[in-house]
């Protein structure tokens, strides 16, 4: 909707929602010197106990280009394997770079690091606000909440910024506001989650199993807690009730044949399983990233991953614009990570239905798919890239070099200023580019909005390669060059 001008801005941006999302988003606009506002509707210190548990390889490289990494890694359990059909291993062993696994910790502990890091930044936070309506001119946008909590209504608190982005979930208030669609449905209504001790713990494995229509996940946090989610077809009312260990025995049971000894439950809760995507992520100054642009049934533990990775795709763009960059640049996020969240839900769509789908056909299948996991290499290493999203590559643009878009290594560098390792270079939230000499080459083109992203971090590469590559803020390739060959050969 479309409203007269206001002037005065409150911020250079409005993050609506303080989930892993919005507060990756918010730290790094703020650390690119944007003023940040983060809406946030729980009371300050209010945990967020939600059913993301699962950090993969893409994500834990995207937190150590932030400095979080290693400290995130004392928080959890590291596991190396996922365990589906009950019977097939997935090994992360062979993932390149430096995690190889999938990093089990509460999601609480993953905003923890990121809140700390906005807040350093000098992100402001509004808590005890609930976003009532967004409306918009070509300025800007003006967020209008009220306080949660008793007492008589107060007036409306309104925050006017050139830009906002919803990452207020799956219910998203600025997505019905700005009028983006949001299609898909429930797939299931009420899955079960609990946290759990374990009197007979197995093996050190993040375990997916189905039997007959019913869905079991576990995974060790690494503190003698195990996180549980399943779903019975045969017990899916669509209830709200409270969550008792004896409902959760009765799932453990009938999807990993065993209870493992449940003797303890210290969090339960039910949640349905949406697949939906926004039709889009922008609508004029307003953009939505994370479950407000896209949710999934949580096969494969996608969901706060997707999110993170969306912040880091948009942050640097959205940084850019704020300082002077064309506005054309912010397209670039939803033309990226667009098709990526559609891919996230089909993959996690054809895991749920392979798990839950009963009868003689659907076991079949199930064979099918072990027999090749178990056989074929070549599958294992494509759906280990899948999961993890270090398989995601972005279309090249243009007239850059063909990997353009690419993942780019965590590279070892010649001892500098930047850091030995280019995740160490990319901490500076500006294109890195990575030569094979001391002084920077002349003929590697900017990339659209570099010098409003801060410009470059020249940095030599310690691999013995000549190829110079210039790295985008988000550790994707933007172009590459190598001596004599201006606009081919290989990085």
């Amino acid at each position: 909707m479309t409203r007269p001008r206001v002037g005065r801005m409150d911020a250079d941006v409005v993050v609506v929602g303080a989930g892993p999302t919005g507060l990756l988003l918010a730290g790094d606009l703020a650390r690119a010197g944007a003023r940040v506002v983060v809406v946030e509707r729980r009371p300050a210190g209010l945990s967020n106990l939600t059913r993301a548990f699962a950090v993969h390889a893409r994500s834990l490289e995207v937190l150590d280009a932030r400095g979080l990494a290693d400290e995130l890694l004392e928080t959890g359990r590291r596991v190396r394997r996922i365990r589906v059909f009950g019977r097939v291993d997935v090994r992360l062993d062979a993932l390149p770079g430096r995690f190889p696994f999938v990093l089990v910790t509460p999601q609480y502990e993953v905003e923890r690091l990121l809140r700390r890091r906005a807040e350093d930044a000098g992100a402001e936070f509004r808590h005890g606000l609930r976003v009532t309506d967004v409306t918009q001119d070509d300025d800007g946008a003006t967020v209008v909440a009220v306080e949660e909590g008793g007492g008589a209504p107060e007036a409306p608190v309104r925050l006017r910024a050139p830009w906002v982005v919803g990452t207020d979930g799956v219910r998203s208030t600025v997505r019905r506001a700005t009028g983006i669609a949001f299609p898909g449905a429930t797939v299931i209504r009420a899955m079960v989650l609990a946290d759990v001790r374990l009197a007979r713990p197995p093996e050190d494995a993040l375990t997916v199993a189905s039997a007959g229509g019913a869905l079991g996940f576990l995974a060790p946090f690494g503190d003698d807690w195990y996180r549980f989610i399943g779903w019975d077809e045969a017990l899916d009312h669509g209830g709200d009730g409270p969550v008792d260990l004896d409902e959760v025995r009765t799932l453990a049971r009938a999807t990993l044949g065993d209870d493992h000894g449940m003797a303890e439950l210290r969090f339960g809760t039910r949640f349905a399983a949406d697949e939906r995507q926004a039709t889009r992520y922008r609508a004029g100054r307003v953009l939505l990233a994370g479950d407000a642009a896209h949710v999934h049934s949580p096969a494969g533990g996608l969901g706060m991953n997707t999110g993170l990775q969306d912040a880091a795709n948009l942050s640097w763009r959205l940084a850019a614009v704020v300082r002077g960059a064309d506005d054309d640049l912010v397209d670039g996020y939803a033309a990226e990570r667009h098709p990526v969240g559609t891919q996230v839900l089909r993959t996690s769509g054809t895991m749920l239905r392979l798990a839950t789908r009963p009868g003689p056909t659907a076991a079949v299948l199930r064979a099918i798919g072990a027999t090749l996991l178990s056989r074929v290499a070549a599958a294992r290493r494509r759906a280990a890239a899948s999961v993890s999203a270090l398989g995601v590559r972005y279309p090249a643009p243009p007239g850059a070099h063909p990997a353009a878009g690419s993942r780019v290594p965590d590279l070892p560098l010649v001892p500098g200023p930047a850091g030995p390792r280019l995740a160490e270079a990319l901490r500076a939230g500006r294109f890195v580019l990575v030569g094979p000499e001391a002084g920077p080459p002349e003929d590697v083109p900017r990339a659209p909005g570099e010098l409003d992203a801060g410009g470059r971090v020249h940095v030599r590469r310690a691999d013995g390669r000549d190829a110079t590559l210039l790295v985008r803020p988000d550790g994707y390739l933007a172009d590459a060059r190598r001596p004599g060959s201006p606009a081919s050969g290989t990085a």
